[in-house]
């Protein structure tokens, strides 16, 4: 399944909820989102499979759930087992704020979920609450524990770089990969939603490595095998890995694998338009998997080029899925 620029698509990114328990600044308005999804608006797990199953005709192999925060879905465990008994699905992983993670990581990992990110921003516990307005850090970090220990590897730590907000603990995360077997990403500040982005608060790769390597030692390259878009290095004799994710600063569109499907059923060529089709309507007027086939195929021929094609996203990032 290849675009209009040679690159396969074979990565589907799916949302299953739109809801969250925390309230991240860079993600949702402090008041939450106004227009939540009527259940009945949103997929079931039916449909997302019927989805999947067209998908893989076309060469996805490899899935990703998120929300909202895809742990507060019903059935969740259920779900995953059923897509890990698809034999053509390579990986599945989740993305998590990891609130609930210590309850259902376990039970997860059982019904075949292979990787787990989780979302964290700072390790300073007042800072934490602060940024996600109502969140605990002591009951993510549990569940960064308990999926490790239950065998959910690698363990991916998603962190957003804000500059003048969590920006001083750079460093402190470095340090913390000498002693954990972590993957810990750096991620440059994007521009999505309509009132999140500040042009202020943006460090850019560079200036994030920058910060590492003068305070707290050299980062050693590190070759892994990846699709995805973080670079990795890590420091000398530390337990885990670095990366460094920079949609804004560099060209990771070339390499870029994926679409994404909403919480009600749309799919979207790429995190950084607007761009959207329709697939339940599609779904649930009796279309035959020949047309929703054919839809698909359309939406990867809209995946843009690069990022200087690309409109800022208007829809916050808790209703494109993270």
């Amino acid at each position: 399944m290849k675009d209009n620029f040679n690159r396969d698509i074979d990565y589907l990114r799916i949302s299953v909820i739109d809801r969250c328990n925390l309230r991240c600044i860079y993600c949702m308005p402090e008041e939450g989102i106004s227009n939540l999804l009527p259940h009945h608006e949103i997929l079931t797990y039916e449909e997302i499979l019927k989805i999947i199953e067209i998908g893989i005709d076309l060469g996805i192999k490899k899935i990703r759930i998120t929300g909202g925060e895809p742990l507060l879905r019903k059935g969740i465990v259920s779900f995953i087992e059923k897509l890990a008994g698809i034999e053509q699905i390579r990986d599945i992983g989740i993305t998590t704020n990891g609130v609930l993670l210590k309850k259902f990581a376990k039970d997860l990992y059982n019904a075949g979920l292979k990787r787990v990110n989780v979302s964290l921003d700072s390790l300073d516990a007042d800072k934490f609450k602060a940024i996600t307005r109502i969140g605990s850090i002591y009951e993510v970090l549990d569940g960064i524990e308990e999926a490790y220990r239950v065998g959910l590897q690698p363990v991916k730590i998603n962190v957003v770089v804000m500059k003048g907000i969590n920006d001083d603990e750079i460093e402190k995360f470095a340090l913390w990969s000498k002693d954990v077997e972590y993957q810990i990403r750096f991620i440059e500040f994007m521009p999505i939603g309509p009132n999140a982005w500040k042009k202020e608060l943006f460090l850019s790769k560079d200036e994030i490595k920058a910060k590492i390597e003068n305070k707290v030692g050299n980062l050693i390259t590190v070759q892994m095998k990846k699709a995805g878009p973080a670079e990795y290095f890590m420091l000398e004799g530390a337990k885990g890995l670095l990366g460094f994710i920079s949609p804004i600063t560099t060209h990771i569109c070339v390499r870029c694998n994926r679409l994404r499907l909403t919480a009600e059923g749309k799919l979207r060529p790429c995190l950084f338009s607007d761009k959207e089709v329709d697939l339940k309507q599609l779904l649930r007027s009796g279309a035959s998997e020949e047309e929703i086939k054919a839809l698909i195929i359309k939406t990867i021929h809209l995946k843009p080029q690069s990022l200087s094609e690309r409109a800022k996203p208007l829809r916050p990032m808790s209703t494109i899925g993270g």
